[in-house]
């Protein structure tokens, strides 16, 4: 069994922020105890009032890149030392996330027989890389937080090339994917926004920790717009189809939650790491995978994007609570503060 990372913290205490990241805690918490039903409101004003959305939907690529600015903020050159002095650990879990999910995402849409633009998104959701709420549900389940902000940092830096690679692979039965267009899309909305953030992090570092706690809430402000955008696009789609790709998400989400931990497991780690793998796996950037979705396919296809988005954060806060309450010592680490 390969060794992790040892602390002289007390068995069972949570980790303990540096100086950069206090500010942004309580805010984080409390936005991913929120978040759930602040998306679940936007979704169904979206659905209720589609036609109050009509012609936003060529903003959701904005929104995003301004949630992935907010991510690039967060961040701090730590994040991928952590990296290097893990390589085991990170491999481990990068492979984890880009085989179970968009793997376990293909065997869901074949299951159900969903619909092609269903199925897709179903599958594109599981391509995307890990989303940041998990950073702070790992930070709540007293796992490896470090790991965790390692992983979804390096998951989504590789996510231009393995996302539409995944997605042709596995989707491509279903509707055309153009991988160019495709990663374009993700270096526009995601990579370049998230290098600018980072880099005004490093350049104005006391004045983006002053900010901190603000960052939550406009993230999840700009995931609820979309989330209403995708709802009000798709509005038939949900009234016939909710049942089914709730199924879809809900199974999509426990098997990658199970099987996160089952690779950490597997892989030799400790139940700390463990813990943030699970969480890694199981929760994706599903706004991502909405605005990609979109964009590049049909609103109907964004759908299961959009429930992920509320569910993934149920489902593991539940399991954040449930593993808090069996006592093992955490890794170090601080946690991210904005929720995706």
């Amino acid at each position: 069994m390969r060794s992790e990372h040892r602390d002289d913290r007390e068995p069972g205490t949570a980790p303990a922020p540096s100086a950069d990241t206090t500010a942004g805690d309580r805010g984080s918490l409390r936005a991913v105890t929120l978040f759930p039903l602040l998306v679940l409101l936007a979704g169904a004003v979206g659905l209720l009032s589609p036609s109050s959305f009509t012609g936003w939907a060529p903003s959701v690529p904005y929104l995003l890149g301004v949630v992935m600015f907010f991510m690039g903020l967060t961040m701090t050159p730590p994040d991928f030392k952590g990296v290097l002095r893990r390589p085991w650990a990170v491999a481990l879990g990068l492979t984890a996330q880009y085989v179970i999910m968009p793997g376990t995402g293909w065997l869901v849409a074949k299951a159900l027989d969903l619909s092609p633009e269903l199925a897709a998104g179903v599958i594109l959701v599981g391509c995307a890389p890990g989303g940041t709420a998990s950073n702070v549900v790992t930070y709540l389940a007293r796992g490896d937080v470090a790991l965790s902000v390692s992983l979804t940092s390096v998951s989504t830096v590789v996510s231009p090339l393995l996302t539409p690679a995944l997605t042709l692979v596995l989707a491509g039965e279903y509707l055309p994917v153009d991988t160019g267009s495709m990663m374009g899309s993700i270096l526009k909305t995601v990579l370049l926004p998230v290098l600018a953030g980072l880099v005004v992090r490093l350049l104005a570092g006391r004045l983006v920790t002053l900010a901190l706690p603000v960052l939550p809430w406009l993230s999840v402000s700009a995931i609820g717009i979309i989330v209403a955008i995708v709802v009000a696009g798709s509005a038939d789609a949900v009234k016939s189809a909710a049942g089914t790709v709730f199924a879809a998400v809900v199974l999509h989400n426990g098997l990658g939650l199970a099987l996160g931990y089952a690779a950490g497991r597997l892989g030799g780690l400790g139940v700390p790491a463990c813990r943030a793998l699970t969480f890694e796996v199981g929760m994706q950037n599903s706004g991502l995978a909405a605005s990609l979705a979109a964009a590049h396919f049909s609103s109907a296809a964004a759908l299961p994007a959009a429930v992920f988005s509320v569910w993934h954060n149920v489902s593991g806060a539940l399991v954040a609570a449930w593993f808090s309450r069996r006592s093992h010592p955490p890794a170090e680490g601080g946690t991210r503060d904005a929720p995706a």
